[in-house]
């Protein structure tokens, strides 16, 4: 068995340095991860996470219209609800087979398989923005497809990432409700990454505190679909953003934000 002390430390990321038989067999693990879970039937399907994305990551956004604009695993296009008024075509790069629409209310969609090595296949400076939320984490190689982002962004553009940055269990055995593969992406090491990718960092922004959905999800079936309660959510995690432990297995270490949301540039 693998020695996982660094990795459960946030010295270092699982996966990131994955040779390509290691990276295929993670790829066959995580393809349909996702939507396995229950996210199959469209009729069933509730995207919640409109007021989070608004709130940290889309108002940040100065660009009044975006021409091309790509989504990692966006599943059915949900996401870009918000502002599907201002896109012009909207690509999703998604493994499974499960999620694929030609359109997204008025804006034509289409679907592109990602590569086991990581590499998107665009060529450089296509998208006005890429967001990547909750995906990375479920992705080996985590700074290559951040330098696979940033190459394949137009100058100017933009790159939201919404990622958890604990460990999400000890992902060497079965954790209940959770795929195969993930497993969350050490804050420090995740804005060094960032940092050697070339992005500027317009806003890093703690959220997804643990109690929210335990508290507020009695209240609102989806929190953070509310202003108020993802108001309230910034607010815990704010306060608690001290605790970066990664893999927190005491109940204090689990006081604390679960995640991060960047808002990313490329300099133009």
């Amino acid at each position: 068995m693998n020695d996982f002390n660094a990795y459960f430390s946030g010295q270092r990321l699982y996966g990131d340095d994955f040779d390509p038989d290691q990276l295929a067999a993670w790829y066959a693990d995580e393809k349909e991860g996702y939507a396995d879970k229950g996210h199959k039937d469209r009729s069933q399907y509730t995207y919640t996470y409109h007021a989070l994305n608004t709130m940290h990551g889309f108002r940040y956004i100065s660009r009044p219209r975006l021409e091309q604009v790509l989504g990692l695993g966006s599943a059915y296009g949900d996401e870009f609800k918000p502002i599907i008024d201002r896109i012009g075509k909207l690509v999703v790069v998604d493994p499974s087979d499960a999620f694929e629409v030609t359109r997204y209310e008025s804006v034509p969609v289409e679907y592109v398989k990602p590569r086991v090595d990581g590499v998107l296949p665009f060529a450089d400076d296509t998208f006005d923005l890429v967001t990547s939320f909750g995906v990375l984490h479920h992705i080996a190689n985590v700074s290559f497809v951040l330098g696979e982002i940033h190459r394949c962004l137009a100058a100017g553009g933009y790159a939201l990432i919404r990622e958890p940055i604990v460990s999400m269990g000890d992902w060497s055995k079965p954790r209940h409700g959770l795929t195969k593969r993930e497993r969350g992406i050490p804050f420090d090491l995740f804005r060094e990454m960032v940092s050697r990718a070339d992005f500027e960092i317009v806003k890093a922004t703690p959220c997804i505190f643990p109690l929210t959905r335990r508290i507020l999800g009695k209240v609102a079936k989806a929190p953070y679909n509310s202003n108020l309660a993802t108001r309230l959510d910034t607010a815990l995690c704010s306060l608690s953003s001290f605790n970066r432990t990664y893999h927190r297995t005491r109940t204090l270490q689990k006081i604390g934000p679960t995640s991060v949301f960047f808002v990313l540039r490329k300099p133009a």
